[in-house]
């Protein structure tokens, strides 16, 4: 470190001096420091601009404009709203449907017995608690048939992508019922059984809890297990609901354990792919369970639902073999039946009260054999001409932000601000100055103005391809124009009447101008909105080579890479300004110590003059 030696000397205000010197030192500096600013501005702007051309990009997107639905828009009235209701899908063809004769699809319901005379029952209390008034006669007798002795345990696993290694975390299975366990693979019930696995659809589950697959299960797979350990303490039984609906017949079996409750084992099946609700009454004392799809779906015409197990016909009544709904001490059954409904004269059934049919969607809303309803069905022309008009007006929007930028002022008097000017300046005076010292940074951008060409080329070029009309070929044809302002940037504009007009006459022309084409390889045959996706993408790319966005590193696109290396200068010019100041610091030190030492020789002479 430099010695620092002030005027004491020499009585110059050293620091002062150094100071100044060094102001003139750092301009070249302050000079990169601007010119990096500057360049920091000017990325941000560019990302700004790419950030507009991304959102309008998503706006032509194939979940944007390139949708038939934004060319198609159909609608559905109903004179009779209380007894059928409709929506028209794109694909909906204009027409007129008569409704009569409406019966309502139902979905299959029990209702059982009371589960206990007199009530009483605490439906969060065990099966077995002594203080329930719940009968737990079903538990005093193991039968092995029945009731069996074991704990009922349960366990979700997470696939490891490999057949074994995986273990419930139990180590005294129940061998012997592995027959009565339940492994699930993502909801996929697989078959439990004692031995080496045979098939795909079976696992192996050992005395100590190893779970051996035949397949490998998918690395984080979701696996559900219900085991069962040795006990002669707690007691299990099992019940299956086996239920016909619109996916096939499906089985799911319930360990219930006699620690369990009543709330426990509905929710159990609530939860499964029973695909039932069951629910229970305290004030009546009995149980509801309703199928959750509607229709009659057996194959071979029963009910679509069946319980078996002592546990769940004895206890839980869930029995309806005595159904009798004018009896209130017996269950009551409700089988699925499909909704029947006259369409224009012709009868037709369907499992679901809602159904489609020739793109309009029906929702039957009561029964009726006297009742009558008439559906319109016509196309939309208001809904496809506001999904234009907001397209185009939201294309304005683009243009004009775009255009504003490429054509501000280029204020180049107002440079960054330096550290000591910020200094001399009120915030308020700073704000105004960068205001213009951003100003004019991207002006007749090349990549900017260039897809302000390319875009008002994708407009007016004509779109020939076999689906276009040629007489709606291009988009004034349609009623959609370029304004003759100039300096709007090509503003588009539309004449309301004449674009409906085509609408109405000719919306196939329309959705083939904007659309049509797609897979070509040829411009003039690619409509519009295909266009302008791959105008922007080129576009975006050449901004992100040029500015990046949020994520790259400097090296990734040019003016990052400028930025480094102005980093790079800066950094060696703040270096040789260390040195130059060292270099003025110990100029002036040598110059204090001279004078100094000449000083003291001048005060020795004059007292040797003196005496």
């Amino acid at each position: 470190m430099v010695l620092r030696v002030g005027g004491m000397a020499s009585g110059m205000d050293t620091e002062s001096i150094i100071k100044d010197l060094m102001k003139a030192e750092r301009m070249p500096l302050d000079k990169l420091k601007q010119k990096k600013q500057t360049l920091e501005w000017q990325r941000d702007q560019y990302r700004e601009m790419n950030i507009l051309l991304q959102d309008f990009r998503s706006l032509v997107s194939s979940t944007g404009m390139k949708r038939t639905q934004n060319y198609r828009a159909s609608a559905a009235a109903s004179s009779n709203e209380g007894l059928v209701t409709a929506t028209a899908s794109t694909a909906a063809t204009p027409g007129s449907y008569n409704i009569s004769n409406v019966t309502l699809a139902k979905a299959e319901t029990w209702v059982t017995a009371s589960l206990k005379a007199g009530g009483g029952l605490d439906a969060s209390k065990s099966f077995t608690d002594s203080s329930n008034a719940f009968d737990g006669a079903f538990w005093d007798t193991v039968d092995n048939v029945n009731v069996k002795n074991g704990k009922v345990g349960s366990v979700t696993l997470k696939g490891n992508g490999s057949t074994t290694g995986l273990n419930v975390g139990a180590t005294d299975i129940k061998i012997d019922a592995a027959a009565d366990m339940s492994v699930k693979v993502n909801g996929v019930t697989y078959k439990v059984v004692s031995e080496a696995p045979a098939e795909d659809d079976q696992v192996q589950i050992t005395s100590t809890g190893d779970l051996i697959f035949k397949t490998p299960v998918a690395a984080d797979a979701s696996i559900k297990v219900d085991y069962i350990t040795n006990s002669s303490t707690e007691k299990y039984t099992n019940f299956s609901i086996n239920t016909f609906s619109s996916t096939g017949e499906n089985i799911e079996n319930f360990l219930v354990s006699s620690t369990d409750s009543l709330n426990s084992v509905i929710s159990k099946v609530n939860v499964s792919k029973a695909g039932v609700t069951l629910f229970y009454d305290s004030v009546t004392g009995k149980m509801s369970m309703t199928q959750k799809e509607t229709g009659s779906h057996n194959p071979s015409g029963g009910g679509n639902i069946s319980v078996t197990g002592l546990f769940a016909t004895s206890v839980l009544k869930l029995d309806v073999t005595n159904a009798d709904p004018a009896d209130p001490d017996k269950p009551k059954l409700i089988q699925g039946t499909d909704a029947s409904v006259t369409i224009n004269g012709l009868t037709t059934t369907r499992k679901s009260n809602t159904f489609e049919m020739n793109g309009v969607t029906f929702t039957l809303k009561k029964e009726s054999t006297t009742e009558t309803a008439s559906l319109n069905v016509t196309k939309d022309t208001d809904q496809v001409y506001n999904n234009i008009k907001d397209f185009v007006e939201k294309y304005n929007t683009l243009i004009a932000a775009i255009s504003k930028k490429t054509s501000e002022e280029r204020y180049r008097s107002y440079t960054p601000l330096t550290d000591d000017q910020r200094e001399q300046l009120s915030d308020k005076q700073q704000e105004q100055w960068e205001e213009k010292a951003k100003s004019g940074l991207l002006r007749r951008d090349t990549v900017l103005s260039g897809v302000l060409t390319s875009m008002r080329s994708n407009f007016s070029q004509a779109v020939i391809n076999s689906s276009t009309n040629a007489a709606y070929n291009q988009l004034a044809e349609i009623g959609i124009t370029t304004s003759k302002n100039y300096l709007e940037g090509g503003k588009l504009e539309i004449d309301e009447t004449k674009l409906k007009k085509a609408l109405a006459e000719n919306p196939e022309a329309v959705e083939a101008l904007f659309i049509g084409g797609g897979d070509s390889t040829s411009v003039s045959e690619q409509g519009i909105i295909h266009r302008l996706y791959d105008t922007v993408g080129k576009t975006m790319d050449q901004l992100k080579e040029r500015a990046g966005s949020a994520g790259y590193t400097n090296q990734k696109f040019a003016i990052g890479r400028q930025l480094t290396d102005i980093d790079s200068s800066i950094s060696r010019f703040e270096d040789r300004l260390l040195q130059v100041e060292d270099r003025y610091w110990k100029q002036f030190t040598a110059m204090e110590k001279a004078m100094q030492q000449a000083n003291s020789q001048s005060a020795y002479l004059m007292q040797q003059f003196s005496m």
